[in-house]
């Protein structure tokens, strides 16, 4: 197992995060330092629930500077080398929603992977996904797109069948109209 791997939990989705939670371990590590310089009694601070599930996932203390720094240097692996995927959505979806995708990604594509989301009103429903290399456009625009030969055929079947209709109306009148006044 390398030595800077740690796991990350669902919280932990984004790039940001990731660069959130070194600046947290810093400032921590930092003021264990001052409480060290100071020689008063070490007191845990208030931390946040990303760095909260880090320290659980991983099975750490935070009060331990090898601990830290295990955690600075696996969040840095992870922020140099994990895959990105940029999926972007037509609303903002809820963060459960989006847990659960990482979740799902970590489990079937890879331990690390962040995921960036974005908002393309556009893009009417789905998703569209993008990595360093590929796009995948599962939206339904896309898919409106894609069958556009099979929508403009029905239109067309559609709008003949509804001319014939008024036309056969009309012929209809008039031959009413003609058989009322002979």
């Amino acid at each position: 197992m390398d030595k800077n791997k740690i796991i990350l939990p669902s919280t932990i989705v984004s790039p940001t995060d990731i660069a959130r939670l070194v600046r947290e371990i810093e400032t921590v590590d930092d003021y264990f330092r001052q409480l060290e310089i100071r020689g008063k009694e070490k007191t845990i601070p208030r931390m946040s629930k990303l760095l909260d599930s880090t320290i659980a996932a991983n099975q750490l203390s935070i009060d331990d500077s090898a601990n830290r720094e295990h955690i600075v240097q696996g969040l840095q692996t992870v922020q140099t080398s994990a895959p990105i995927m940029h999926i972007s959505f037509s609303v903002d979806p809820p963060g459960s929603h989006v847990q659960s995708l990482v979740t799902w990604l970590r489990k079937n594509i890879d331990d690390n992977v962040l995921v960036t989301v974005g908002l393309q009103p556009n893009i009417g429903a789905g998703c569209v996904v993008r990595t360093t290399n590929k796009i995948f456009d599962l939206s339904l625009r896309e898919y409106f797109t894609s069958k556009r030969d099979f929508f403009t055929k029905i239109l067309h079947e559609s709008m003949q069948e509804s001319q014939s209709d008024q036309a056969n109306s009309k012929n209809e009148q008039v031959s009413v109209i003609s058989g009322a006044t002979t």
